[in-house]
């Protein structure tokens, strides 16, 4: 293990998020939402909101930590970090720069946030109105590439042609999102379970993803705080202590152009290998795992590139009984995920982290010690996380 890490020393102590809303229906402002759950965490944590002298965002938030600071009666900021671009590609990203801050000091209380509200900002899945284009959107745009489900398709798609893989690994992923939300009160799908007569009989949005396979839109916030191990033994909630997080990209992923080198990735290559090192593990210690799914092919390729299975066994092992709680051999996106808890740019995958490894989640894997979260497949950056408990 590399001793240049935050192993250990740094846990998250406390957890909260508003209402999850169906994009364009949250009653307040987006800065209100955030402003909402970072209070909701201190609250989980045992603290007084106004000892939080750090915050760290990703996709380059609008909401600013100035602004926050303000508005929460923040007693000093200490220490304001944002993970550039990369949308939900900086969830893990955003608490690994958190635990830096706190393990070196520039922050004792840290919050990791997300707040979006797309009745005010505009839909994620709705493609851009404009009347020119450049860079390297002057090249896609103008035959029709635009949406994220778009160019996902298209890399989900190559890796399923290499290695010979049908539609039941993505439909096994999106039953089991809304199997477990079924058992979640907060996911925005609760109480509307799926059959896979549904599934395959709903209409394609760009192939091979059905409805069911493509992330909800939402509006809401997600908090958590961070701090050091020594002060975690003070905190309300049993604390999430961190292993390991890592961040960043393969060689030229981020050629936009459809042309990186290895397109049939999800980005993971080089972080997985890192992630594990950090950690101390090996793939088979992981007792759950929070796997973003903007769409459900994304999961089964970074599964791959972290280990858990070869490409070859991607049939075999991502099935329903095999990703579901409480029984399989890695339950995954516990809490119902991006596609049937909320989208809430894959933030609500950390806090389910926390959630199993503390023991309180609503699908609760049996005896969860470890937990990874991996964020944000085929964008760039992308990050991870791991979180266990003592």
């Amino acid at each position: 293990m590399n001793e240049y890490t935050v192993n250990d020393r740094v846990a998250i102590i406390g957890v909260g998020e508003t209402t999850y809303y169906k994009r364009g229906q949250a009653p307040v402002p987006e800065f209100r939402l955030a402003c909402e759950a970072i209070i909701k965490a201190a609250d989980d944590a045992g603290i007084d909101v106004r000892d939080i002298d750090g915050i760290s965002g990703y996709a380059d938030d609008r909401n600013e930590a100035s602004r926050l600071a303000t508005a929460l009666g923040l007693k000093h900021l200490g220490f304001a970090g944002m993970v550039w671009g990369g949308g939900g590609g900086g969830g893990s990203g955003a608490v690994g720069n958190a635990a830096a801050a706190v393990a070196a000091g520039y922050s004792k209380y840290c919050v990791v946030f997300r707040a979006l509200a797309q009745g005010q900002f505009g839909r994620f899945g709705q493609a851009p109105v404009t009347n020119h284009v450049s860079g390297t959107a002057a090249y896609t745009a103008p035959y029709g590439l635009y949406v994220p489900a778009q160019w996902v398709a298209l890399r989900t798609r190559r890796f399923m042609h290499q290695y010979g893989i049908n539609q039941e690994p993505l439909a096994a992923v999106a039953m089991a999102d809304y199997y477990h939300a079924q058992f979640n009160p907060r996911a925005v799908m609760y109480g509307r379970p799926l059959t896979r007569e549904q599934y395959d009989k709903s209409r394609w949005i760009v192939e091979p993803f059905h409805l069911y396979d493509c992330c909800m839109e939402n509006d809401g916030s997600a908090a958590l705080i961070l701090t050091t191990a020594d002060r975690a033994k003070d905190a309300r909630k049993k604390p999430a202590y961190i292993m390991a997080a890592a961040q960043g990209s393969n060689y030229r992923h981020n050629a936009t152009v459809e042309n990186s080198s290895d397109y049939a990735s999800s980005n993971f290559k080089t972080l997985g290998p890192r992630l594990f090192e950090m950690a101390g593990i090996e793939p088979k210690d992981v007792d759950c795992a929070q796997i973003y799914e903007h769409f459900s092919g994304a999961v089964m390729i970074s599964l791959v590139e972290h280990g858990f299975c070869k490409p070859e066994e991607i049939m075999e092992f991502v099935t329903f009984e095999n990703i579901t709680a409480p029984k399989g051999k890695l339950p995954i996106n516990t809490s119902g995920g991006n596609i049937a808890e909320c989208y809430m740019h894959g933030l609500e995958l950390v806090t389910e982290a926390v959630r199993q490894v503390r023991g309180d989640s609503t699908c609760q894997v049996p005896d969860a010690k470890i937990a990874l979260v991996a964020s944000g497949p085929m964008v760039s950056p992308v990050s991870d996380l791991i979180v266990h408990s003592k």
